[in-house]
């Protein structure tokens, strides 16, 4: 999965309702650490609020990417307009600019470094736009997709032309729900 992907992903629904993994600073931290940060990275309350609100944006751009299909049901009163968003997340790529560097041990390889030095939280929101504009302008954008299942708010790539749901566990819980609205009487 992408990093776009994860990252809008932090805001999903279980049985008990919706459930936001950067909920508060611990979940921002290890979150980080676990998918786009290095196992030093340690979250202020600024940063993650910073962060929510960077993803709040990166999900509005997916609304705007699924449409005309509905988008993820999870946050929608609470996305920011389309051009605000666009421009947070632009705005957020540029804060931290990387270069490429040339890295030599046994032979040439590229590596992404910081051209200017920024702090951690920074160049972690900076990764996470970086991501959502690779994704957003890439191929795959075409194949996004909200999952319909009951109480499912993920965004999805489409892998197969017959993939409905975004896993098998809402395609099962889909097709239940769709028998029991059949045969309830």
């Amino acid at each position: 999965m992408s990093l776009a992907l994860e990252f809008v992903s932090t805001v999903r629904a279980d049985r008990s309702g919706p459930v936001d993994t950067l909920a508060d600073v611990d979940g921002l931290t290890s979150w980080a650490r676990a998918h786009a940060a290095g196992p030093g990275f340690t979250a202020s309350e600024e940063a993650r609020q910073e962060t929510v609100r960077l993803r709040q944006a990166v999900r509005a751009l997916f609304a705007r990417a699924v449409a005309p299909e509905p988008p993820s049901r999870a946050d929608l009163p609470d996305l920011p307009p389309f051009k605000e968003a666009l421009a947070l997340v632009n705005a957020t790529a540029l804060a931290a600019p990387t270069a490429p560097q040339l890295s030599w041990d046994d032979k040439p390889v590229l590596v992404i470094a910081p051209a200017a030095e920024t702090d951690e939280p920074t160049r972690l929101r900076a990764r996470l736009a970086t991501a959502a504009v690779e994704f957003l302008a890439g191929p795959e954008v075409a194949l996004l997709r909200t999952c319909p299942a009951p109480r499912c708010v993920l965004y999805f790539v489409k892998e197969h032309p017959r993939q409905e749901w975004c896993s098998t566990a809402c395609g099962n819980r889909a097709r239940a729900a769709r028998h029991y609205r059949e045969h309830k009487k």
